[in-house]
C-alpha cells in the first residue's frame, strides 16, 4: 500500500498543475476558459513494485459558472516515463520525495494494470489521506457473466475521443490466451448510475450477445459542489465537503474489446462509394436493434406514455425547431409543415416508454464475422444531462437516429463530390425498417407522423451542430428536413388508434 507523507509540501500543488493542464484536454467541456479547480475527493491504487504513486482526483471546475465535476487519474513518478511525453501533466517538487513527474494516468501502464485488478476484485481502493488504509467509498463490481481471470500485459489509449478516455488492455487469461479488454474512464461525472454500465450489463445478464461482454465497473462517492461555488482551491489533504451533499456515480466501465472489426459507419460509407447493395446488412441491423429493444423492455420494464408525457416530448421538439430556425432562418419556410407533423404526432397512440440506446447511429454499431451486428456506447446523447439519459424514452427515437445516420452516409458521399446516393439511402432505410418490423411486435411505419417527428427532431439537432462546427455540412440535415416536410401530409398519417388519454389530477 502507498505511504502517505503527511505534512509534506508539493510545489506547484496538484490543483495548480490541473488548472494549467485541463483546459487543453479534449474531454474538458469549458472550451475557451481557464479552469478554476477545486479538489473534492481522491483515492489511490497501490503499485506492487512500490515505485509509482497512483491517485484518482475528483475535482470541480467553476470557470463556467455552474460547477462541472471531472475525474482525473494521475500517476507520480521519480523519473520520466519513456514515450509518454504527450501525457505529462507537469513536474512538481515534493518536500520528501523530490522531483516528481506527474502523468495523465490513463497513459501509464501501472494505472492500467492496477485498475483492472480493482475491477476484478483482486485489490481494493486505498485512502489518499492515510497510509495502510482502504477507501470503502470506491466499489468495484465484476461482470456477473464474466468468468475469465485476466491480467494486463500492455495498454494503449484510444485517440480521438471527446468526452471520455478509453484504454485498450492487452490481457491474457490463466491459460495464456489473449483476451483484449477496453476500459472506459468517465471524465465528466454526474450523480447517478451511468446508462452505459446499466444497460449493457442488463443485456448481457439477460443472455444477449448483441453487446460485448461486461468485465466490470467501478463506482464511488464525492461531495457534490453547490451551485455557484466560488471555485477557490482547497487544501491538498482532504475532500472539500463544505456542507455539500454526497453524490454517487460510475467512474469506470470495462468490457470485452473486439479487435479488427469495423463500425457500421465505415462499412456503410464503403458501400455507398462502391455502389454496393446494402439492404441485407441494413435488414440484419434492424433485426439486431429490435432484439436489443425487446431485451431492454423485458429486463428493465416499460411505462405507458401518458398524454402529458407525449406533450412534453413534442414541446421539446418545438423548442429545438425554434432554436434551429434561429440559427438558420430559411427553416421558417417549413413552419406550417413542421407544425402539422408535430400536431399529428401528438394525436397518435404512442408506444410505451422504455430504456433505449439514446444516441443511436452507424458509428455505435460494430460488424463482427461471427456474431453479426453488435451495439456499443449506451451512454445516450452526451450533451443531455445524465438525469435525463437514465429515464425511459421512446424506442422510435433510436429508429429515427439510425434512419438519419443512413441519410448522413449518403450525404457524406454526395458532399465529397460523389453521385447521388438517394436511392441507396432509401433502400437501406426501408430494409432497416423491414428488419426491425420482422422481429419487433411493432412496425415504426405504423405511426408515420411519430416517426417523421423524431426524424425531424434529430435533423434539427444536426442543423445546430453543423452550423456551429461544420457549416459547409449543414446542407445534409437541411435537405432532410425539406424532404420530410414535403413528403408528409396529414392524410398519410392518420392516427392508427386513439391518442393517449389526458391525465387525471
Amino acid at each position: 500500500m502507498a505511504e502517505i507523507h503527511k505534512g509534506a509540501s508539493v510545489t506547484p500543488t496538484k490543483v495548480e498543475l490541473l488548472e494549467a493542464w485541463m483546459g487543453g484536454q479534449r474531454w474538458y467541456a469549458g472550451k475557451g476558459t481557464s479552469p478554476s479547480v477545486r479538489r473534492l475527493a481522491s483515492w489511490r491504487l497501490g503499485d506492487p513494485a512500490g515505485e509509482v504513486g497512483v491517485e484518482v482526483l475528483i475535482v470541480s471546475d467553476s470557470s463556467g459558472g455552474e460547477p462541472v465535476v471531472y475525474q482525473v487519474p494521475l500517476t507520480y513518478r521519480g523519473a520520466p516515463l519513456e514515450g509518454s511525453e504527450g501525457a505529462l501533466v507537469g513536474t512538481t517538487e515534493h518536500s520528501v520525495l523530490g522531483t516528481r513527474w506527474v502523468y495523465d494516468a490513463t497513459h501509464d501502464p501501472v494505472y492500467a494494470a492496477q485498475l483492472l485488478e480493482l475491477i476484478q476484485g483482486r485489490v481494493r481502493a486505498e485512502s489518499s489521506s492515510a497510509s495502510d488504509e482502504f477507501d470503502d467509498s470506491v466499489v468495484a463490481t465484476p461482470g456477473r457473466a464474466w468468468s475469465r481471470d485476466v491480467r494486463v500485459r500492455g495498454s494503449s489509449v484510444v485517440t480521438g475521443e471527446q468526452s471520455n478516455t478509453s484504454v485498450i488492455l492487452d490481457c491474457i487469461d490463466a491459460d495464456g490466451a489473449a483476451v483484449p479488454v477496453i476500459v472506459k474512464v468517465f471524465r465528466m461525472l454526474s450523480a447517478g448510475e451511468n446508462p452505459d454500465v446499466v444497460l449493457q450489463s442488463a443485456l448481457r445478464e439477460a443472455g444477449s450477445e448483441r453487446v460485448p461482454a461486461v468485465v466490470g465497473s467501478v463506482a464511488g462517492q464525492w461531495p457534490e459542489p453547490a451551485s455557484g461555488s466560488s471555485g477557490e482551491p482547497t487544501g491538498e489533504g482532504a475532500a472539500d465537503a463544505g456542507g455539500e451533499r454526497t453524490a454517487y456515480g460510475h467512474f469506470v466501465f470495462a468490457q470485452e474489446f473486439l479487435p479488427g472489426v469495423e463500425d457500421a459507419w465505415r462499412v456503410a460509407l464503403r458501400a455507398v462509394r462502391g455502389g454496393e447493395d446494402f439492404t441485407e446488412p441494413a435488414r440484419a441491423l434492424g433485426e439486431a436493434t429490435a432484439e436489443v429493444h425487446a431485451t431492454l423492455a423485458a429486463s428493465l420494464g416499460t411505462t405507458e406514455t401518458s398524454a402529458d408525457v407525449a406533450r412534453g416530448i413534442v414541446d421539446e421538439m418545438r423548442d429545438r425547431y425554434a432554436a434551429a430556425a434561429d440559427e438558420v432562418p430559411a427553416l421558417h419556410d417549413h413552419d406550417d409543415a413542421v407544425a402539422a407533423i408535430l400536431d399529428t404526432a401528438l394525436a397518435v397512440n404512442w408506444p410505451a416508454l422504455q430504456r433505449i440506446h439514446g444516441d443511436y447511429h452507424l458509428g455505435q454499431v460494430l460488424h463482427t464475422a461471427e456474431g453479426g451486428w453488435m451495439l456499443l456506447d449506451f451512454e445516450g446523447e452526451p450533451l443531455r444531462p445524465l438525469a435525463e439519459r437514465t429515464q425511459p424514452d421512446q424506442w422510435i427515437r433510436d429508429i429515427a437516429g439510425m434512419l438519419r445516420s443512413f441519410d448522413y452516409a449518403g450525404g457524406a458521399v454526395e458532399h465529397s463530390g460523389g453521385d447521388s446516393a438517394r436511392e441507396w439511402v432509401a433502400r437501406a432505410q426501408q430494409a432497416f425498417l423491414d428488419g426491425y418490423a420482422a422481429v419487433a411486435s411493432d412496425d415504426p411505419r405504423s405511426r408515420p407522423a411519430l416517426l417523421a417527428a423524431f426524424e425531424l427532431d434529430k435533423a434539427m439537432y444536426e442543423v445546430v451542430y453543423e452550423v456551429r462546427n461544420r457549416p459547409s455540412w449543414v446542407d445534409i440535415p437541411l435537405a432532410a428536413i425539406e424532404r420530410l416536410a414535403t413528403q408528409f401530409t396529414t392524410t398519410t398519417a392518420e392516427p392508427d388508434s386513439p391518442a393517449p388519454q389526458e391525465d387525471t389530477p
